[in-house]
């Protein structure tokens, strides 16, 4: 039975994106390959409103998390994490063999310049932390961050996991300036999973030179040479570069301004929802995630209710990490709409009366 996904990711793709990757295949090396990875390239670039580089590569976002650790440093890094996803990248370093300083917050609560006072030191050669974290649905402010980190020491680069956020929630990219954004197509993008990508800066491309070890595939050097001629270091996602280049369309038709007022809309009707029917929102208020609304699941049995729920057609996510047991989580990020969350929920409220 198929079931419409309003899951952390991957999320729900529409049919019109699926038979957009119907395309004919394309060999990498070809004049259409190029201008199909011209054509996203500059796409990316005026959606997001940067003039960063934005390299490709096949796979998960982690891809980039690897590689941005593996190009950035040479010895030390500075992990700030509040939730699942900033220890993974905390990981990421330290297989590595990177000295970590980290920075632990709180889970539900945002990160906030105040945790790093006089942690980013004159050895820090990165900062890294997730910009919204999927764990815990906390929205927290980078450029606060990115600020206080080179306030301590200008050389530091910011490297951001941008996973959950990008496409969905204003990075207002020109004011964060980061060294590393990434993100990925399975989330706020709406396309299946199978293409990692990143906004680098000139900066962190001269660190790379400097830095031993960078590997092949996570080698940002080599990926960014085959970028700047339109091609990417080893065999694409063809199809999934079609429907990513339609999708695109589609999200600059949209408009950003109307699409990040789309996913505030969605999250602040969950809350309210969590808040009649249940026992509210996890995260603290004010840092609260425009894309995933993490349930305080107080006395409901979610495995019962999730089984339900699925036999009526929709599937959510269920708690992660520390706090698995006692959230879920839902998630209305990329092509969803008010009123698909509208009908969702009043199907949630059958379920819950069934039940009563």
């Amino acid at each position: 039975m198929s079931r419409r996904l309003f899951t952390v990711g991957p999320v729900h793709v529409e049919q019109d994106v699926l038979q957009a990757m119907t395309g004919p295949m394309i060999t990498h090396r070809s004049k259409e390959y190029k201008a199909l990875h011209q054509a996203i390239s500059e796409k990316m670039k005026k959606a997001l409103d940067t003039d960063m580089d934005i390299l490709m590569v096949s796979g998960s976002a982690s891809v980039f998390l690897e590689g941005m650790i593996r190009n950035g440093v040479r010895s030390k890094t500075l992990g700030i994490t509040n939730g699942s996803f900033g220890d993974r990248s905390i990981e990421i370093a330290e297989l590595n063999g990177k000295a970590v300083d980290k920075v632990q917050v709180e889970w539900g609560k945002a990160i906030r310049a105040a945790h790093i006072k006089g942690k980013v030191k004159s050895d820090t050669e990165a900062v890294h932390w997730v910009s919204n974290e999927s764990s815990t649905g906390v929205f927290s402010d980078s450029i606060e961050i990115a600020e206080e980190a080179r306030s301590q020491n200008p050389d530091a680069l910011v490297f951001i996991d941008a996973v959950t956020s990008a496409f969905a929630m204003d990075l207002n990219i020109r004011k964060l300036e980061p060294d590393a954004l990434v993100f990925g197509t399975q989330k706020a993008l709406a396309l299946p999973p199978g293409l990692a990508m990143m906004a680098v800066s000139e900066k962190l491309l001269r660190k790379a030179k400097t830095v031993p070890n960078r590997g092949f595939y996570t080698d940002l050097i080599k990926v960014k040479k085959q970028n700047d001629e339109n091609y990417a270091l080893t065999t694409p996602p063809v199809s999934l570069m079609y429907a990513l280049d339609f999708q695109l369309d589609r999200i600059l038709s949209e408009g950003m301004a109307a699409r990040y007022r789309r996913h505030k809309e969605m999250a602040d009707i969950v809350e309210e929802w969590a808040c009649r029917k249940l026992n509210g929102i996890f995260p603290e208020k004010g840092f609260r995630s425009n894309t995933i609304s993490v349930l305080n699941r107080g006395g409901l049995d979610f495995d019962k209710f999730h089984s339900s729920l699925k036999s009526k057609g929709y599937e959510i996510s269920n708690g992660y990490g520390d706090v698995k047991e006692k959230t879920f989580r839902i998630g209305h990020m990329g092509d969803t709409t008010p009123a698909d969350l509208r009908k969702l929920l009043s199907v949630m409220d059958e379920i819950l009366e069934e039940k009563a």
